[in-house]
């Protein structure tokens, strides 16, 4: 295994595209058995010295928002959001990027708002459930904090940008149910739906009491 180790090499990185959220690169690497080839990659990185693996530090390029509404907290909040990539519609948990300095909890918040137009009132956890874990390792450094709190307020989409075709979606365990049946689901919201839907009411965030 040491062996192996010593032969996989990252030998150059080369930049592809130079976009504002997005960027490919082209890594020449040697495998595990010393033979050169061809590994890529998409970052939220700008440039080659701020991708992950040159500076070895992992902050929260992007923040995913668990956070359940009503007085019970018994409907957790969804979005339902076109997305060019599979050319339909996803249920997905509010999210976005955070911007440059800023706290990942604010974005949490800050983000819930555009998104939404509900008010986010994040709980303080211990960070292991909410430090920033790579999303998608196989094609990006791409990786996401966690936030979990609840919502208040009014549904709106003031906050929207043009780009953003989002339906906002309050569901209870019914629902929860139908969508996990039947929908397309990004599997980070998935998962958590799951919780939801099996936790007993007024219980979803024990666990992060464990």
């Amino acid at each position: 295994m040491e062996e192996q180790e010593k032969n996989r090499r990252v030998r150059k990185v080369t930049q592809i595209t130079r976009n504002r959220y997005l960027n490919f690169y082209n890594m020449d690497v040697v495998d595990t058995k010393g033979n050169p080839c061809v590994y890529n990659i998409a970052s939220r990185s700008r440039d080659v010295e701020s991708l992950k693996l040159s500076t070895r530090e992992n902050p929260a390029d992007g923040v995913v928002i668990y956070a359940l509404y009503g007085e019970d907290m018994d409907r957790v909040v969804l979005i339902r959001q076109y997305r060019y990539s599979i050319g339909d519609y996803i249920y997905e948990f509010p999210a976005g990027l955070v911007d440059e300095g800023e706290d990942f909890q604010a974005a949490g918040i800050r983000e819930l708002k555009e998104e939404t137009g509900l008010d986010f009132h994040p709980f303080t956890v211990d960070p292991m459930y909410s430090r920033p874990y790579f999303t998608t390792i196989g094609m990006t450094d791409e990786a996401c904090a966690a936030v979990y709190g609840t919502a208040t307020g009014e549904i709106s989409r003031e906050g929207l940008e043009d780009t953003e075709e989002i339906e906002v979606v309050l569901a209870d365990r019914e629902e929860v149910r139908r969508i996990l049946k039947e929908e397309h689901v990004a599997l980070m919201c998935a998962y958590r739906m799951m919780h939801f839907l099996h936790s007993e009411p007024g219980k979803a965030f024990d666990f992060l009491n464990r």
